[in-house]
């Protein structure tokens, strides 16, 4: 057997615990214009977004495989342990375009010197940041 983990049939996915599926859903696919490639008995829906996956599911106990954990969506929106980072070409047309669509961001962009950024939030507040290099 070879003892390479990684191979070309594999793919990776990002679990994001949310409180309202379609509430979500619909801030994916029309806001951030990812593609709904599947929905799974109203408490999941699989986006393709960017050539990644996006797994949406609604909060839940442990179960058979995973005895001692339960999924919950966040529940400080000021406390952070991942986020979606999105480099752009242009951050303020970016900013413009998405505050159009209705999302909410904490600031316009602010501009770092080699980097302007801007955060939005989902709506269960996922935090996801707009990023252009500045050269």
């Amino acid at each position: 057997m070879d003892d390479k983990f990684l191979t070309e049939e594999m793919e990776l996915t990002l679990l994001l615990v949310v409180d309202d599926i379609n509430k979500s859903k619909v801030f994916f696919k029309d806001v951030l214009e990812a593609e709904v490639y599947r929905e799974y008995g109203g408490t999941s829906v699989v986006l393709k977004l960017l050539n990644n996956w996006i797994l949406l599911v609604t909060g839940g106990g442990p179960t058979e495989d995973k005895p001692t954990i339960t999924f919950n969506p966040p529940e400080d929106k000021n406390r952070i342990d991942h986020q979606l980072i999105f480099r752009v070409p242009d951050c303020k047309a970016s900013y413009e375009l998405l505050k159009s669509r209705g999302a909410k961001f904490l600031t316009p962009p602010v501009d770092h010197g080699g980097e302007i950024r801007c955060f939005l939030r989902d709506p269960d507040g996922h935090l996801i940041e707009l990023s252009e290099i500045v050269k």
